[in-house]
């Protein structure tokens, strides 16, 4: 038996609106370890705090824990202002995280028919005035991209 709801429609579709490709300074809201045989990481989701026409937006995206991949975990948690003596002794603690600020440079891959976030690139959240004026005075990407690097 089909039953006719209203309104379903309208719940069925995301309401929050598309975050561009772009730079964001952003704050850590959540992380949370998830093990894979292959490729574990570090599921982040990022509240983006500037530009202020996207404030209080959420990104999520991925950190593997791969050995190939471990240079990036280990520049988001440097840029991000990770607690140093943790890094020393090779531990992430998860509330540790929750809080701190930084720059997050994301683009969008589509794979399978789904869109995904690509956590490109990190810079200290004391540099946001900087990248974010030379992403606005029309900058090419790349050297927006060469500066967060």
């Amino acid at each position: 038996m089909k039953r006719q709801v209203p309104g379903l429609a309208e719940t069925a579709r995301d309401s929050r609106p598309e975050i561009p490709d772009g730079i964001f300074l952003v704050g850590v809201d959540g992380v949370q370890f998830r093990w894979h045989a292959h490729k574990p990481f570090y599921l982040l989701r990022l509240s983006i705090l500037e530009p202020n026409t996207l404030a209080g937006q959420s990104v999520i995206g991925r950190l593997y824990c791969t050995p190939k991949a471990m240079w990036k975990l280990g520049w988001f948690l440097r840029d991000f202002l990770y607690d140093p003596e943790l890094l020393v002794h090779e531990q992430v603690d998860e509330k540790a995280l929750l809080g701190l600020r930084g720059v997050v440079k994301i683009s969008h891959t589509v794979l399978h028919g789904i869109s995904l976030i690509n956590l490109d690139g990190f810079a200290p959240a004391s540099q946001w005035e900087e990248l974010s004026a030379a992403s606005r005075s029309n900058v090419s990407r790349s050297a927006i991209t060469e500066v967060v690097r």
